[in-house]
């Protein structure tokens, strides 16, 4: 009789919470939401943990990461999270970025299969935990959440910018790199797009979509030469003005800087714009 008593308090305390969850519109939650809501919901603090675990166990909820969930799973109903909202809730500050935010924006046909975001926080995944060797291999560390990785790029704090806020659901608004803060990151790390070659395929198709003072920019406000460069040579090819390029051309560079740094040391000297244009012919009009 007292089991029985026991369980149809935590049946009570389940339906009261899940209820609560939907009534305050929260799709993902932490260990702190959880707390307020039992406060709120007359569950006692201290049976908040076991709560969850069954939640977990039953299907009503998913694990995340230590300390946060959502209300995913297969007893959940019709709710799909969007992976968007995972990602940035899991890491906190941090905005959908690379692959994912050109797709978002239509800058690539290209699906991406894994989430990419960045954050101006260090990120230790558990995996990085197990390999303490991280730090000298080319090893990608992320979470798999429902069937989907999500990894993270830990960038300076005077990197993270140009974010931007969207609806990406009837649940979520999510942080993201606007269009031309994704197209920088073409010319801050080409070699994570397939190449300088991708890169001057994606700029052929889409440059009329972008804010070109914009990207212009914040390649000045990035503060990185290189980047810079690559942006500015590109541009003019393209027959952006000359007045919209000045800035980019004012920067100084020692030297000559490769147009795509995973190519060999190779090809004509632009002097104006002090790089090695190290690209096939072919990709050169």
């Amino acid at each position: 009789m007292r089991r029985a008593k026991e369980n149809g308090k935590g049946e009570n305390y389940r339906i009261r919470f899940l209820k609560s969850l939907v009534e305050d519109g929260l799709t993902v939650f932490s260990v702190s939401d959880a707390r307020r809501i039992a406060e709120e919901s007359g569950i006692p603090r201290t049976y908040i943990n076991r709560l969850l675990s069954f939640l977990v166990r039953d299907g009503w909820i998913t694990r995340l990461k230590r300390g946060l969930f959502a209300r995913i799973g297969p007893l959940s109903g019709d709710i799909q999270i969007h992976p968007f909202a995972i990602a940035t809730h899991m890491i906190e500050p941090s905005a959908i970025s690379h692959w994912s935010a050109l797709h978002h924006h239509g800058l690539t046909e290209q699906v991406p299969g894994i989430v990419t975001a960045i954050t101006p926080k260090k990120i230790v995944t558990p995996s990085m935990r197990l390999d303490r060797s991280v730090e000298s291999t080319n090893r990608r560390h992320g979470w798999l959440v429902e069937g989907v990785r999500y990894e993270y790029r830990s960038v300076k704090e005077e990197h993270y910018f140009g974010v931007e806020e969207i609806w990406v659901d009837q649940y979520s608004r999510i942080p993201i790199m606007d269009r031309e803060r994704a197209a920088l990151d073409l010319f801050v790390s080409p070699g994570i797009f397939g190449g300088m070659g991708e890169v001057l395929g994606i700029m052929d198709e889409h440059l009329a979509s972008l804010d070109v003072e914009r990207l212009v920019g914040y390649a000045c406000r990035y503060g990185k030469i290189a980047p810079a460069k690559r942006l500015g040579w590109i541009l003019e090819r393209s027959s952006v003005p000359h007045k919209i390029l000045e800035p980019l051309l004012a920067i100084p560079a020692a030297g000559y800087l490769l147009l795509d740094p995973s190519g060999q040391n190779e090809g004509i000297f632009e002097k104006r714009w002090n790089i090695r244009v190290n690209l096939g012919s072919g990709r050169i009009e």
